[in-house]
């Protein structure tokens, strides 16, 4: 089972440089993930349900994206469990005054059907037919990893962002911002809960507005790190996400996202951690070169404990990168 989505690319897609925002990108991207899954889960008779989005892994910017071209996204299921669905999509650009295609992302989502009748109640999935015996095992592997992943990070992200009065530049504390939304009916499901998409391109717009702080030059999306969905955010909520730099190369920014729900027409239940991410931005030039990045100036036992953590994630991944350009013997 495949689904494609294709659509234009207009000024308001883009920043002042003319480059669409990855948060737009990430839209779509979850838009064709939540109507592949959806539509397959409801393939049986049964009880009908709506996918909700769990959890998104690592996705890579590998091109960027122009205002005129045209976004192709196409989502394919690649495994089901029991109560889970793993959609993988590509993402390919087109200018279509010269017909050069090339691909910008890929990336797996992981979704969930909830009932229509009761949002508590996850539906079990239909199962897939696999034309490999190996495409199930692996499916499994992949399947065990973001789950294991995802209950270590539900509790990682505990604190919050505080602000702090006449910041020294390049600190943390000067570039880090937050962004408040009442969630409204046009940012929902049927369920009256808010869409993954939505959720995404608000926590990159905060990501990209601290990177722009630091470096005052135009900035680009480069990758996201997974982002998990804890908990849901229900219609009528006001929701804060926050950002703050934790880590800089000399080239890279990584941003941490974190995203709280607080329920002001529920006095039942307090303000909670809805989702988090890491986001990797890079600066450009004019020309859309590459430019040095400000190095990050951590000041608190804290910020300086981040900058390692992310060091760490930095250093993982480019060994990865490397590892996969080796040729193989």
């Amino acid at each position: 089972m495949a689904s494609q989505l294709s659509r234009i690319m207009r000024p308001d897609d883009a920043n002042v440089a003319g480059n669409v925002h990855g948060g737009t990108i990430l839209k779509m991207i979850e838009e064709a993930g939540a109507i592949i899954s959806t539509r397959h889960c409801n393939s049986q008779n049964g009880e009908r349900c709506v996918a909700a989005l769990a959890r998104v892994e690592r996705t890579d910017f590998l091109s960027p994206m122009c205002i005129g071209e045209v976004a192709h996204v196409s989502a394919e299921i690649t495994y089901t469990s029991k109560h889970s669905v793993e959609v993988q999509v590509n993402v390919m650009s087109e200018n279509i005054l010269t017909g050069t295609k090339k691909l910008t992302n890929k990336a797996t989502l992981w979704y969930v059907p909830l009932s229509l009748k009761n949002v508590d109640k996850v539906l079990e999935v239909p199962p897939v037919v696999y034309s490999r015996q190996e495409q199930e095992e692996e499916g499994r592997k992949r399947y065990e990893a973001q789950k294991l992943e995802r209950m270590e990070t539900k509790w990682r992200n505990g604190d919050i962002v505080q602000p702090v009065m006449n910041p020294e530049p390049n600190t943390v504390s000067y570039s880090q911002s937050s962004l408040i939304h009442l969630v409204g009916p046009s940012d929902c499901t049927l369920h009256g809960f808010v869409h993954g998409g939505v959720t995404m391109k608000l926590m990159d717009e905060v990501a990209g507005i601290v990177a722009a702080r630091h470096c005052k030059t135009n900035i680009v999306t480069a990758s996201v790190d997974a982002i998990n969905f804890h908990d849901k955010i229900r219609k009528g909520c006001v929701i804060t996400i926050s950002g703050r730099m934790t880590f800089t190369s000399n080239k890279s920014m990584e941003i941490e996202v974190l995203v709280d729900a607080d329920p002001v027409v529920d006095n039942s239940q307090k303000r909670y951690r809805a989702a988090s991410a890491f986001f990797t931005y890079v600066s450009l030039s004019q020309e859309g070169k590459p430019l040095p990045v400000p190095q990050l100036v951590p000041e608190t036992e804290d910020e300086k404990k981040r900058f390692e953590e992310g060091k760490g994630r930095y250093l993982q991944m480019k060994a990865k990168r490397q590892g996969q350009a080796e040729p193989q013997a």
